[in-house]
């Protein structure tokens, strides 16, 4: 059979020409009316992931968060060192006390130790040293020892101390050993070791920072913030952030503070932005005082107000002017 026989036999037996064709095609199923499936419509709308509101919570978080954390709110806090106490009390003389002042806006740290022998107002007790304000208050009323040395300095001093952390001597001897030991750099002779750099154990750590030249406190308080300022800057060196975990979980365990750890967070920032050497370290020294003989014979220490007030006026309220 020849060709065109065989395409005219096929188009009598299948209809038209499929080439040539042009009948309308058989509509779909899915009229107009009724929209076909999802996976059908290649250009329709896709729906939100729903991340912006999501997005939106999270950044308002970080924004408070900021806020909180660099907000210029001062925070006045108390440190305080005491002596051996008996067996599950705190019952001791406050030998270290240390008024710290933090605003973490600037970032501004200063603080300001206070001789033990310091003769002032104890509230409810009268006058005496004021590293007493902590043991009569004790051995009345078990840990109300703080807020005890909170008033006195409130009483005395204008300053109003809401947060405290104590400690007690052999707690620093833990902390030291948990970092493995501590470095010191001294430019004069102090605490019974020559000018350099001397590294403490935790024993001999709490030896210097307790060292006394004869009846002299003024160097202890000296010993004390070299101490911690060592164990602060020691802290912050990349090569022993492997061992804060520990330090940490020794500090919290030898401390006693009613700071929350939001505020111990604050805290934490401020230092980080203003370092060891941003904190302004003073202390009241020999020539705010007059030393004085008690009726009982006791050797205090007359504070001279006219010299103290001013230091306390550029610690607690002229850094955040």
């Amino acid at each position: 059979m020849s060709l065109p026989s065989v395409i005219l036999s096929f188009n009598s037996n299948h209809g038209a020409d499929p080439w040539t064709d042009t009948r309308p095609m058989r509509r779909s199923r899915y009229n107009q009316t009724q929209s076909p499936p999802g996976w059908m419509q290649a250009g329709g709308r896709r729906r939100g992931c729903g991340c912006a509101p999501l997005f939106g919570l999270i950044l308002a978080i970080a924004v408070l968060l900021v806020i909180y954390l660099l907000a210029p709110i001062r925070i006045n806090i108390a440190f305080i060192g005491i002596d051996y106490a008996p067996e599950g009390s705190n019952l001791a003389r406050s030998d270290t006390i240390v008024l710290a002042s933090v605003v973490p806006l600037k970032p501004y740290i200063g603080m300001m130790s206070i001789p033990r022998d310091l003769w002032v107002n104890i509230p409810g007790f009268g006058e005496n040293r004021i590293n007493t304000a902590h043991f009569f208050a004790e051995a009345n009323n078990p840990n109300s020892g703080p807020q005890a040395l909170q008033e006195t300095v409130r009483a005395n001093f204008g300053v109003d101390m809401n947060y405290f952390v104590r400690i007690k001597f052999e707690g620093v001897r833990e902390i030291v050993n948990a970092m493995g030991g501590v470095e010191i750099e001294l430019t004069q002779p102090l605490g019974g070791y020559p000018a350099g750099v001397h590294y403490l154990t935790g024993k001999k750590a709490l030896a210097f920072a307790r060292h006394r030249l004869g009846a002299d406190d003024f160097y202890r308080m000296e010993q004390g913030q070299i101490l911690l300022m060592s164990i602060l800057k020691q802290s912050l060196q990349p090569e022993n952030w492997l061992r804060l975990p520990k330090v940490a979980l020794t500090t919290i365990q030898v401390t006693d503070t009613n700071l929350s750890w939001w505020q111990l967070l604050r805290l934490g920032v401020a230092v980080l932005r203003a370092g060891p050497e941003g904190i302004e370290r003073t202390l009241i020294g020999r020539e705010m005082v007059s030393p004085y003989i008690t009726s009982d014979g006791a050797s205090v220490l007359l504070p001279d107000w006219q010299q103290i007030n001013p230091l306390v006026d550029k610690i607690f309220n002229g850094s955040s002017q």
